[in-house]
């Protein structure tokens, strides 16, 4: 390990209300990959965009290279060698990807652009590092994990030696994720140091030479990653002893299914059959697992019982009524909860407070209206009960949305619909951007649904999130059920043969 290459002393940053960082020093070594780990709202990414130059410390110092530094912009960091890859990312969709890595930098004299020239150093750069991509594809038509390549390839372009990876995996498939750690490798062996915020225990152990835990914006330790274990990081990162495995228990269902689909047949965007002639049931009291890899018809499954997507054909069914063809707002108002996999595009309305989006849906009943005009008193009272039980981290029930975490917001997302009293439940990666303990109040919360006889249909890409609470598996593949397994009787291997086709294709 080389040396000392960046270090905060003593880091303060206060902002009205909340106190982010709290005397927080750390210290990077050269050619290291350094995580750091904590529950969200812990204070990681305000500490990383500190050095990024999007946020001034209250007070401390930074020290690059033996030398005080201090970033006004993200260009003071970029000018020193610093670069950060968000976790949304930054791209423009209609532009490619060279396009995008030379955005602000381009190549070429006066007003005209070298796109030769860049299209050349795009394409160095990503065989240097290994980061295979197409330098003409377009953003929009890349998948997730490409897109982060782009991230990572326009922070290389601009020379960066450190680079900072904010939740780097938690939008990326499974198979992405082992691609990604190899690519991280790579440019760790390459002499680029590495800080990867995170709150993911196996990510830590997997990737990193040495980890700080965070909590409630102080440091709470220092280990060496080989010399620690995921339980003894969950109790740091937690305060507490953390159940890290579901223990999944039984539960009778009733047998009238209160949700069914029968033969159901639904188009993607680019009017090409995404789920064709599936049919599957949810009985009160039981949590059917969807497990598949991304793609495979996921997402337009969960639309189309929202609403939020048109049916080709075939039925579906609530409480023994057809609802087809009723809007989202009707779903929703028959006792049909929806926790979505993209919490910004369906989940929130960003500017609104917290208060107002617990409030969405029900905002026209008490306790969030009062004959007829919205009752901000109750709204804002209610949220606060919410804020406590999921312990959601924000300044309170007026806060924006946009000024949560991404697991925070998830939270908000979770109080809001677990709390109406739903009879049919769906949960779409609900889990996602969540730290351990946030994970094992969330899967508590929905076993407890089940307990009280609510119908829950569970889509996620963890398969150890599905093992740990389903109690019948759908497999899907290429927009179709291939496979239906009671969990206590398969298990991960087998349920991931199905979900590559390749029991399909041997049977």
């Amino acid at each position: 390990m080389g040396n000392v290459i960046l270090e905060t002393q003593h880091i303060v940053k206060q902002f009205p209300k909340v106190l982010a960082n709290d005397d927080i020093s750390i210290k990077l070594n050269e050619g290291e990959i350094l995580c750091l780990l904590g529950e969200n709202g812990a204070g990681k990414s305000t500490l990383m965009n500190i050095l990024y130059g999007l946020y001034q410390p209250t007070s401390g110092r930074i020290v690059l290279d033996g030398r005080d530094v201090e970033f006004s912009s993200p260009r003071d960091a970029i000018e020193r060698g610093l670069g950060m890859v968000h976790q949304h990312f930054m791209l423009l969709d209609p532009m490619t990807v060279t396009e995008n890595i030379i955005l602000g930098a381009e190549p070429g004299s006066g007003p005209a652009i070298d796109y030769r020239t860049a299209r050349k150093q795009v394409k160095e750069l990503s065989d240097r590092y290994g980061l295979r991509i197409d330098p003409d594809a377009k953003i929009e038509n890349l998948s997730v994990g490409l897109q982060q390549r782009v991230e990572i390839l326009k922070a290389l372009y601009r020379q960066a030696r450190i680079l900072i990876l904010d939740e780097p995996t938690a939008v990326l498939t499974p198979q992405e994720v082992e691609e990604f750690f190899t690519v991280i490798q790579g440019l760790r062996d390459s002499g680029v140091s590495i800080i990867i915020i995170t709150h993911k225990l196996e990510e830590v152990k997997a990737i990193s030479n040495r980890v700080y835990i965070l909590r409630r914006g102080r440091v709470e330790g220092e280990r060496n990653t080989a010399d620690v274990t995921t339980a003894e990081l969950a109790n740091l990162m937690v305060g507490r002893s953390v159940v890290l495995t579901v223990e999944r228990t039984h539960h009778e269902a009733q047998p009238e299914p209160v949700f069914e689909i029968d033969n159901l047949r639904i188009r993607d965007d680019r009017n090409v059959p995404a789920i064709q002639d599936l049919s599957l049931n949810v009985r009160p009291g039981e949590i059917v697992g969807i497990a598949g890899v991304d793609g495979n018809g996921q997402s337009e499954l969960a639309e189309a019982i929202m609403g939020l997507r048109s049916v080709e054909s075939g039925s579906m069914r609530h409480l023994d009524a057809d609802i087809a063809h009723l809007s989202t707002r009707e779903r929703i108002h028959r006792s049909i909860s929806y926790v979505p996999a993209d919490r910004h595009r369906y989940g929130l309305v960003l500017p609104f407070t917290v208060a107002e989006n617990i409030a969405i849906g029900y905002h026209d009943r008490s306790p969030n209206a009062y004959r007829g005009r919205l009752d901000y008193a109750g709204m804002n009272a209610n949220a606060a009960d919410l804020i406590k039980r999921f312990d959601i981290r924000t300044s309170g029930p007026e806060a924006a949305a946009m000024q949560l975490s991404g697991g925070n917001q998830q939270k908000v997302i979770l109080a809001r619909e677990l709390s109406r009293k739903p009879t049919f439940l769906l949960v779409n990666q609900p889990t996602r951007g969540l730290d351990v303990g946030a994970i094992e109040y969330i899967h508590s919360e929905i076993l407890a649904m089940r307990d009280k006889d609510v119908g829950v249909l569970l889509i996620s890409l963890e398969l150890e999130e599905i093992f740990g609470l389903a109690d019948r598996i759908l497999v899907l593949f290429e927009g179709r059920v291939v496979k239906e397994l009671v969990t206590d009787e398969t298990n991960e291997n087998e349920v991931g043969l199905y979900m590559t086709g390749g029991k399909e294709r041997s049977a």
